[in-house]
């Protein structure tokens, strides 16, 4: 089933409210170079995914897990003031395996490219298999 409209505009107001607050609002040091990818909100408005990637190597990303969780309530307590519905979603912050996906679509195009390369250089050296027309000629006849 489709997502309404009206879910889908709560689901990008909460995107932009999280962007906002972790810019501003939360000073934990653990907090990496996140950026909030997307959100997602189920259809009563009870629960709320959040999306996001980090910038950095394994640990940043555990380290910045770790803030996101921590900072929970306080995120959820804000978005609650912010949006001014009668329940305020839950949260759940799960990253975004965007960026893996692009790499492993980078390496298979790397892939790809060289093989394309290969077919280029024995096509270059290759010779028709009948000749160069393989087709059989009309038969030609003298009427002599």
């Amino acid at each position: 089933m489709a997502a309404s409209h009206r879910s889908q505009k709560v689901a990008d107001r909460i995107k932009v409210i999280v962007a906002q607050l972790l810019e501003t609002k939360i000073k934990d040091p653990r907090l990496g170079f996140v950026t909030v990818t997307d959100a997602r909100v189920t259809g009563d408005l009870q629960q709320a995914s959040v999306f996001y990637t980090v910038l950095g190597d394994i640990d940043q990303r555990a380290a910045t897990t770790a803030a996101l969780e921590s900072a929970n309530g306080a995120i959820r307590s804000a978005l609650g003031r912010e949006l001014g519905l009668r329940i305020t979603p839950t949260l759940a912050f799960f990253e975004d395996g965007l960026p893996e996906s692009a790499k492993a679509l980078d390496s298979l195009l790397t892939k790809v490219h060289e093989l394309d390369a290969e077919v280029a250089a024995l096509r270059a050296n290759a010779t028709y298999a009948g000749g160069e027309d393989p087709y059989k000629a009309p038969r030609v006849i003298d009427e002599d």
